[in-house]
């Protein structure tokens, strides 16, 4: 009996302890990291004939949560992100493929919006610049893979897009779940190279916060 009550007490404390920290988190400034993964891919509105497979990729970085009351905040982001594509078919009678990893710094300014204390949805724009981008080709037996840093001014390194989800909060961990696409095509002043996209992606991330 004894040792029930004390099982008993244990797991109040520890219940009132993670609902005090979330009750905490909710109305104070807090900051945090997380890390996950992308599962992007891109659409062309221009009707060219270019289909692709989505891919997976590293998403990671920093999280700063600004309370605007209870019930509303403000919370920016700064994160490395993957996107891409992959695609395949057949040439000449040779399979081939094609991968794409381009990497961004996405700036994401979200509002949140925050029913209770273990949920917050989030909505808001967000600007990629692009720092990289990674191709792997295979025809037949040969591979070639070409990384390049973007200097080359017909290609768009500034992308203006939409982000949007929710935060699943326990105690001082968040679990995130984002949506977002572009606004914008990746081909600048249009005179760049083939194909002309915009990205789309669906991000799972787990964070914690401070």
């Amino acid at each position: 009996m004894k040792n029930s009550l004390i099982l008993i007490f244990a797991l109040s404390t520890g219940l009132l302890s993670s609902v005090y920290a979330q009750t905490e988190f909710r109305e104070r400034l807090s900051g945090g990291l997380k890390a996950g993964v992308n599962y992007s891919n891109v659409w062309d509105e221009d009707e060219q004939e270019f289909e692709a497979d989505a891919k997976y990729g590293f998403a990671g970085g920093a999280f700063i949560s600004i309370p605007i009351g209870k019930y509303l905040g403000l919370q920016p982001e700064v994160l490395i992100s993957q996107k891409g594509f992959q695609a395949s078919g057949v040439l000449l009678g040779n399979t081939y493929s094609l991968k794409r990893t381009a990497t961004y710094l996405d700036i994401p300014l979200q509002l949140q919006l925050k029913p209770s204390e273990f949920i917050t949805i989030l909505a808001g724009p967000q600007i990629a610049f692009q720092i990289a981008e990674t191709n792997r080709y295979t025809y037949g037996t040969n591979a070639i893979e070409q990384e390049q840093e973007f200097e080359n001014d017909n290609i768009r390194k500034n992308l203006l897009g939409f982000v949007g989800g929710v935060d699943i909060n326990v105690s001082h961990f968040v679990i995130s779940g984002r949506y977002g696409f572009d606004f914008q095509k990746n081909n600048g002043d249009g005179s760049s190279t083939t194909p002309r996209y915009r990205n789309n992606w669906a991000q799972l991330a787990v964070g914690f916060r401070f």
